[in-house]
This record gives structure tokens, C-alpha cells and sequence, in this order.
């Protein structure tokens, strides 16, 4: 089954903009050998520890991308289903396509600034978000369905993807007026978090572009703060494992002091006994040079000891502060993620009630326009008809006065013509005044259609406003498990070299 060429292009598209590469990739068949993806890992994590893989064989490259997909990028099914090594071994495009996916979900959720969107033209960026809004609605099946979205078998055919995906990303047009949403709460929860970290964060402009608008929504922004809230508590295990191993090392540094001392002892009771039994000055100057440089080494020691258990008593108050701050931070997300599942509910309410109101005012509006084009058309044909029975009128009136001095006989037959005439003139007074009726009709048509698009556009601006203060609050709190995260990496940092300096 041939691949969703417009979605392969896309994909590409994105491996180019992470500029990993000299030349930009025009086929996933450039792929199979492993190595962008490798650089595009290294780049993520800002890191050099790939840079030793590029130089092995196709199969250690191969197994350091399952690696790494396996680690940081796993849902409900298994990595090993979901992307085959042996497949990717061969050079499959499906299976290329399928991790190129992953990274771009991986890259969009983990990345605090995962690239300016702006640089993709359109089409390109709504494949990207309905790549994206696909991986995030079938997280649970995606084993199952990413092929499916991969190939020409798709949901979405190739010919009304751009269209469908943009229906879906598109923001709601406007709020019904009766209904409203409540951001107290949040903005309750936000302020405490930017208060806290002792940061102010200007709220962020509207989305102006589909990637843009995918990734403001409720349910990327829920999906990405419980992404960060799990590479805290990652981070958090591994400093504690950091800790019993500094720990570890400090026990043995009081087990090798106290043997020292026990060494000290022993010697001391030597010298007492060779000082006793008289020995000789050299053999006493030896003992007593050995001896001086056991005290240092001791003092050396107990100096190295007191430090570390200095440091292990400041670690452990890192540790129990970022815990505390961890127990906030999860249950302010749990408290969000309850408020952001009411609020799409709303905003989904509030859309098929907006739908229903525009479908019936679109109808209203194609009615009005109908009986607009209908009575201008009526005008038309009454303008016409009066300049018809005024040239007649003024043919007969030309005519009676050509006949004013002729025989009796013919003055009555002029009089014929004057009743004809006097009935035209009735005929032409009720045109008239039916063209005033239909000239009033018109305007009050259109005065009626432009009430019901001012109407509108101030429903477009009301849900606007509201839905930028959500991604507002919602960038806020990102802020907040940011500085939370910048955190931990200086404490894991400084936890490092210690125990280099410890090793050492």
C-alpha cells in the first residue's frame, strides 16, 4: 500500500527544519541509514552522547533509535509493535515514516520552543497538526491506526485532508450570547504559580497558524503538562538514587577513617613500646615521620567526611523542598486537568449550539437574500413597465394635441383616446407607488442582513477573547513547571560534580 504523499511531504518537510542535515531530504528512502534521526535525538537533549553511534554499524544505529523511542516516546502499546527494528533494518518506508511521527509528537509535547511554525507554508502545517491531533486522539490505539493515517487507506483521502484537518483545527467562530465561560478558578491557580516562582508572564496572542491553534488547545496543553510532571518525578528518582549512592560513599569514608585511627593506635602503642625498650634514634625518626603523615592523611579524612556530610545535609533539604514543590505541582494539575476537561466540554457545547445558531442564521440570511434579489427584480420590471406607459403617454398626448381642431366625428374618437390616456396615467400612479413599497421592502432587507452580521462578527470577538485568556492561563502554568524543571536540572548538576569531586 503506497504511503499519504501529501503527509510524507510534510513530515519531511519538518526533518528539514531541525537543520541537521547539509542538504534538504526529498524522499524517506534518505532516511534508512539512521542517521538524522540520530542527530535529531542529540538536538532534542542537547547532548553529544549519539555522536559516538553515528560512527557503528547500521544495526547499533538502529538499535540506539528503537532505544530512545522505547524510553521517552512509549503510549499504551509497545514499542516493539508499533515500530519494527528488523523493518527499519530494512529500509522500510512505513516504518521510517513511523518514527519521523514519533519525533515530531515527542519534539512538539517535551520542547518548550519546538520551532517557529510560520516557516511551513499552510497545507504543510495542517497535515503536521492532523498528524498531531491523530497521535493524540489514538494514543491508546495508535498501534493499530498509524498505519492507517500513514497510508492512502487513510479516514482522511488525499483530497479533502487539507480541508477536513482544517475544519478541525479552524477556531470556534462565536459564542452563543446566553452562555459563558468562567476563568476565575484558573486564574486563581495561575497567579499563585507565577506568584510563587516570582515570575510575571504577558498572556500570548492569538494563534495564527493550524500547529499554532493544535497546540493551544486544552488537550495538548493537559497532554504536555503531565509529560513535564513525569520527567519531574524521573528526575526526582534519580536524584534520590544520586543521594544513597553519596550516602554510600560517605560510609565508607568513615569506615576507612576509623580504620585509620585504629592504624594511629596501634602505632602509637608501637612507639611507646620501642620508645621503652630504647630504640634507636633512626628507627624512632622513621616511626615518628610515618606517624605525622598518618595524622595528616587522618585530618585530610575527617575534612573530606565533614564536607560530605555537609552536602548530604543540604541535598536532603533540595530534596524535601522539590518534593513539596513536586506535591504542588501535582495536585494543581490534577485541579487543572479537572478544570481544563470542563471547559472543553463547554467550549464543544457552546460550538454545536453556535453551529446550529449560524446554519439557522446562514438560512435566514440566504431567505433574505432571496426576497432582496426577488424585489429588486419586481423593481426592475415596474421601472421598465413605467417608462413604457410614459412614452405612450407622451405618443398620445402628442397625438390629441395634433387632433385638437378636427370634425366632431374625430373629436370622439379623440376622446377614446384620452380615456386610454387618463388610464395610463392611473396604471402608471399604482407602478409608482408600488415601486416605493418595493424600494422600502429592499431597504429594510438590507438593513436586516447587516444587523445579522454585526451580530456575527461581535459573537467572533467575544469567544476570541475567551479563548485567548485560557491559553493565557494555560501558558502560565507551563511557566510555572518550567521553573520547576530548571530547578532540578541545577540541583542534579551540582549533585554530579560533588561526586565527581568525592571519586576524586
Amino acid at each position: 500500500m503506497p504511503l499519504h504523499g501529501a503527509r510524507v511531504a510534510a513530515l519531511l518537510a519538518w526533518v528539514n527544519s531541525t537543520k541537521v542535515c547539509t542538504d534538504p531530504l526529498n524522499d524517506l528512502s534518505q532516511l534508512q541509514d539512521g542517521s538524522v534521526f540520530i542527530r535529531i535525538i542529540n538536538k532534542l537533549h542537547r547532548s553529544e552522547e549519539g555522536e559516538s553511534v553515528l560512527e557503528q554499524p547500521l544495526p547499533e544505529r538502529i538499535s540506539f533509535i528503537h532505544g530512545f523511542l522505547h524510553k521517552h516516546c512509549k503510549h499504551k502499546s509497545a514499542t516493539e509493535n508499533l515500530v519494527s527494528a528488523q523493518k527499519l533494518l530494512e529500509g522500510e518506508e512505513l516504518a521510517l515514516a513511523k518514527v519521523a511521527v514519533l519525533l515530531l509528537y515527542h519534539t512538539s509535547i517535551s520542547c518548550k520552543n519546538s520551532g517557529d511554525w510560520n516557516e511551513f507554508d499552510y497545507k504543510t502545517q495542517v497535515e503536521l497538526a492532523s498528524i498531531l491531533k491523530f497521535v493524540l486522539d489514538n494514543e491508546e490505539s495508535l498501534n493499530e491506526n498509524l498505519e492507517t493515517l500513514l497510508q492512502r487507506k487513510a479516514p482522511l483521502s488525499s483530497s479533502s485532508a487539507s480541508s477536513s484537518s482544517s475544519e478541525e483545527l479552524s477556531p470556534l467562530l462565536s459564542l452563543p450570547q446566553k452562555r459563558e465561560v468562567r476563568f476565575l478558578e484558573l486564574q486563581k491557580i495561575a497567579s499563585s504559580s507565577s506568584s510563587s516562582s516570582g515570575t510575571n508572564n504577558m498572556l500570548p496572542g492569538p494563534p495564527s497558524s493550524p500547529m499554532g491553534d493544535i497546540m493551544q488547545t486544552p488537550q495538548f496543553q493537559l497532554r504536555r503538562l503531565k509529560k513535564q510532571l513525569a520527567a519531574e518525578r524521573e528526575n526526582r528518582d534519580e536524584l534520590e538514587v544520586e543521594l544513597a549512592e553519596n550516602r554510600k560513599l560517605i560510609t565508607e569514608k568513615e569506615a576507612q577513617i576509623t580504620m585509620m585511627q585504629q592504624r594511629i593506635e596501634r602505632l602509637a602503642l608501637l612507639n611507646e613500646k620501642q620508645a621503652a625498650d630504647r630504640l634507636e634514634p633512626k628507627e624512632l625518626e622513621e616511626l615518628r615521620e610515618k606517624n605525622e603523615s598518618l595524622m595528616v592523611r587522618l585530618h585530610e579524612a575527617l575534612k573530606q567526611c565533614q564536607d560530605l556530610k555537609t552536602e548530604k545535609g543540604q541535598m536532603d533539604r533540595k530534596i524535601n523542598q522539590l518534593s513539596e514543590e513536586n506535591g504542588d505541582l501535582s495536585f494543581k494539575l490534577r485541579e487543572i486537568a479537572s478544570h481544563l476537561v470542563q471547559l472543553q466540554e463547554a467550549l464543544n457545547e457552546l460550538s454545536e449550539e453556535h453551529n446550529a445558531a449560524l446554519a439557522q442564521s446562514q438560512e435566514k440570511q440566504g431567505q433574505l437574500e432571496s426576497e432582496l434579489r426577488a424585489a429588486l427584480q419586481e423593481k426592475k420590471c415596474s421601472e421598465e413597465k413605467i417608462e413604457i406607459l410614459q412614452g405612450k403617454i407622451s405618443l398620445l398626448e402628442d397625438q390629441l394635441a395634433k387632433l385638437g381642431d378636427c370634425s366632431t366625428q374625430e373629436k370622439g374618437e379623440v376622446m377614446g383616446d384620452v380615456l386610454k390616456l387618463e388610464e395610463l396615467k392611473q396604471e402608471v400612479s399604482s407602478l409608482t407607488a408600488k415601486g416605493a413599497e418595493l424600494q422600502a421592502t429592499v431597504l429594510q432587507l438590507e438593513e436586516e442582513k447587516q444587523q445579522q452580521e454585526a451580530a456575527l462578527r461581535s459573537e467572533r470577538g467575544r469567544f476570541e477573547e475567551e479563548k485567548q485568556q485560557l491559553g493565557g492561563l494555560v501558558a502560565s502554568l507551563q511557566s510555572s513547571l518550567s521553573e520547576s524543571h530548571q530547578a532540578r536540572e541545577r540541583l542534579e548538576q551540582d549533585l554530579r560534580a560533588r561526586e565527581a569531586e568525592a571519586e576524586v
